[in-house]
Order: C-alpha cells, then sequence, then structure tokens
C-alpha cells in the first residue's frame, strides 16, 4: 500500500561511517534494506580549499596589522600583561623585581656614598646610615632583604638617617604595590577557565536532515568533565561574504543564526552530549540553499559555547567552527548515550560519527511550497533530479477506498480495474 511505502521511504538507511557498537545505531537505520545509491560524495570536487575564519581549536586567524595607536595597550596594563604568552609574563614578572630592587640598592648606595659612610667602613666611632654597608653590591642585597622582608640582621638601618628612614617607608610601600599588582596578575593568569574549553567538545561535521518534518542544520556538543558548565548557553554566526543592493562589497559579514533563542533551547544542561538544531525556516540564511546549491557556497558557521565554571564561577567560553566542505547533507548523527544498570553511559568513540539518511535535495523554501500544494515528498539519497525533489502525487481517496473496502466483497483494486 502507498502508506506502508512511504514509511520504508522514511527510514533511514546507514552508510559510511559505522560504530563500534552496532546497536547503538537507531532501529530504523539497521532493519532497513538499502536501496540502490550511487553513493554521491557530499563534499564538492575541486573545490579550493578556503583560508578559515576560526580554528577548529577556537582560535580566530585574525591578526591586527599597522597599529598606530599602541600606547593604547598601556593604558590598560593589567590585561596587557594578562594577554601576553607565559615566557613573556615571566620574563616581565623577573625584571619588575630585578629593576626594582637595583633601583633602590642605588639609592641606598647613593646615600652612603654621599654621606661619607663608604669611606669609614669599619670605623668603630662613625655612625652610618645603613650598618655593614661597604659597596654597591651590599646596597643591593640590602635592598632585597628590605622589600622582601628577609631580615637577615647583618646590614641594619639606624636611627641617626633621617633620609634612609624616608626612603625604608617608600621601598615598603612601592614594594607592597608592585607584589600586589604582579602576583595579582599571575593569579588571574593561572586561573583563567581557558583550558576548561578544552574539555568541551564539538562535533567535527554539522549536519543537514530532517526533523519533525522540517530541515533543520545541527551539530553536537559535550562535555567531558564530571563537574558541569553553569547557565551554559550557545549561539551560532553564519560567516559570508556578500554584497549590498547598492555595490557595497562586505567581507566577512555576520549573520545570527536562531539555535533556539526564542524557544529557550539555547540554555543548555550539558551534563550528556546535546544535539543543537537550527531549523531552517524563512528567517534562516539557509532557506532557498538545497543540496547541489551546498556544493557551491563558501561560508563558515561559528559556534560558540559559554557558561560558569562550577568550581570557580568564572566565564567559560568554548569555539568552534564549520566550513562548507564540513557540512554533511542528508546526514544524522549516531547515538551516544545508551542505558546501563542504574546509569546512563556516554560512548565518547561514536561522537563525531554519522550515518545517511532520506533526506530531500532541495532547498527548505521549495520543501515548503510543495507541502502546502499537498503533494507528497519521496525522500531519495541519490542525486537531485532536475526538479530539485521528486513528487509523487497522492490519490487520498483512492487509497482510503482501497483500505477501508472488505477484500471478500470488493475485492482486491487489481481485479476490479482488470473487470
Amino acid at each position: 500500500m502507498a502508506g506502508d511505502s512511504r514509511n520504508a521511504m522514511n527510514q533511514d538507511m546507514e552508510i559510511g561511517v559505522t560504530p563500534r557498537d552496532p546497536k547503538k545505531i537507531p532501529k530504523q537505520a539497521r532493519d532497513y534494506i538499502p536501496i540502490a545509491t550511487d553513493r554521491t560524495r557530499l563534499l564538492a570536487e575541486g573545490k579550493k580549499p578556503r583560508q578559515r575564519y576560526m580554528e577548529k581549536s577556537g582560535k580566530c586567524n585574525v591578526h591586527h596589522g599597522n597599529v598606530q595607536e599602541t600606547y593604547r595597550y598601556l593604558s590598560d596594563l593589567f590585561t596587557t600583561l594578562v594577554d601576553l604568552k607565559w615566557r613573556f609574563n615571566l620574563l616581565v614578572f623577573t625584571m619588575v623585581y630585578t629593576i626594582t630592587w637595583l633601583f633602590f640598592g642605588f639609592i641606598w648606595w647613593l646615600i652612603a656614598y654621599i654621606r661619607g659612610d663608604l669611606d669609614h667602613v669599619g670605623d668603630q666611632e662613625w655612625i652610618p646610615c645603613v650598618e655593614n654597608l661597604s659597596g654597591f653590591v651590599s646596597a643591593f642585597l640590602f635592598s632585597i632583604e628590605t622589600e622582601t622582608t628577609i631580615g637577615y640582621g647583618f646590614r641594619v638601618i639606624t636611627e641617626k638617617c633621617p633620609e634612609g628612614i624616608i626612603l625604608l617607608l617608600v621601598q615598603a610601600i612601592l614594594g607592597s604595590i608592585v607584589n600586589a599588582f604582579m602576583v595579582g596578575c599571575m593569579f588571574v593568569k593561572i586561573s583563567q577557565p581557558k583550558k576548561r574549553a578544552e574539555t568541551l567538545m564539538f562535533s567535527n561535521n554539522a549536519v543537514i536532515s530532517m526533523r519533525d518534518e522540517k530541515l533543520c542544520l545541527m551539530f553536537r556538543v559535550g562535555d567531558l568533565r564530571n563537574s558541569h558548565i553553569v547557565e551554559a548557553s550557545i549561539r551560532a554566526k553564519l560567516i559570508k561574504s556578500r554584497q549590498t543592493k547598492e555595490g557595497e562589497f562586505i567581507p566577512l559579514n555576520q549573520t545570527d543564526i536562531n539555535v533556539g533563542f526564542d524557544t529557550g533551547d539555547d540554555r543548555l544542561f550539558l551534563v550528556s552530549p546535546l544535539i543543537i538544531s537550527h531549523e531552517i525556516n524563512e528567517k534562516s540564511p539557509f532557506w532557498e540553499m538545497s543540496r547541489a546549491q551546498l556544493d557551491q557556497e563558501e561560508f563558515e558557521v561559528v559556534v560558540i559555547l559559554e557558561g560558569m565554571v562550577e568550581a570557580t564561577g568564572m566565564t567559560c567560553q568554548a569555539r568552534s567552527s564549520y566550513m562548507d566542505t564540513e557540512v554533511l547533507w542528508g546526514h544524522r548523527f549516531t547515538p551516544v548515550l545508551t542505558l546501563e544498570k542504574g546509569f546512563y553511559e556516554v560512548d565518547y568513540n561514536t561522537f563525531h560519527d554519522t550515518y545517511e539518511t532520506n533526506t530531500p535535495s532541495c532547498c527548505a523554501k521549495e520543501l515548503a511550497e510543495m507541502k502546502r500544494e499537498g503533494r507528497l515528498l519521496q525522500y531519495l539519497p541519490s542525486p537531485p533530479l532536475p526538479g530539485g525533489c521528486a513528487e509523487i502525487e497522492l490519490d487520498t481517496e483512492a487509497e482510503q477506498e482501497g483500505e477501508d473496502e472488505p477484500e471478500g466483497l470488493g475485492g482486491s483494486r487489481e481485479n476490479k480495474g482488470s473487470v
């Protein structure tokens, strides 16, 4: 019957990547007998690789050159130091303390030189500013002992040196400021949640297939840690160059992709891997994109996952992107969640795996028009026909008559037609 044939055509067909455990493939995909297909390549052959706007790791491929007003970096010195690489940060940390000790050591030596303490070294009747200070090296060591409050007790300041007392106060105050600034800088850099993003996973590919009778763009996210991301949210951007009606060319134009902002689905409870879905409707930038056009388009989908680290409360952000060649038309993600005795188990070995499913080759706009006209779509995995989608006119009245009429009275439809 026509209804049975439609159900058979709507079942998923497994090809391509096969997971380790066949039980984790949907039952429809395991039981379905594959029909003949030429296994058309999903990626356009001979397509020149395009420069990524963002790497898979989340690093943006944007370099700022010919910056004239470099002094702006010094106006926010703390952030500049935190953003430095570790080797430069440690170098600055060492240089700041060394220069501070040398500077105050030179002043202590200068005071001793002006007072004439260096000419009376060993004179028991002479009261120096700093006892046992015989040269620049000893002045440098006294500066380190003073600022770090080591206090060995060998070199000490005397009461007969008011300029030394003032310098001691200044060095103690400035030393505390330097300690607060540098230690705070190192603490912020160590506690940055950048490494937390290393345990947040994105699927290697995005897929386009049917979900609830609508074309959807989907990708999968997961968290490897047992500690969760609090208030997790996700958003997506389409990066694509375009030209305005006035002829202005806009490179790398950014367009929002709705991944559940209206319904609240963009706020995630990321305990197990989730499939993020973008419904391709009239407001979607993929509304008029068919399977054939996907092979010719050049775009990049940037996805951003944000949330607070449960252990520290600091905001964490993980990023990834999908080039046009990394979007698989007519695929679905292999399930990774299974029910064990007393718990759910996630198999991350199949996190990136997909299988092919019957999906119309036309764009979502044509699909919506055919549904409004009451035509049934036959989902074929073979190359798209000239019309974009294969159409079958459904005679609902004849089907209803054939289903409801008793076989003993009317016989089969074939027998009736031959009379």
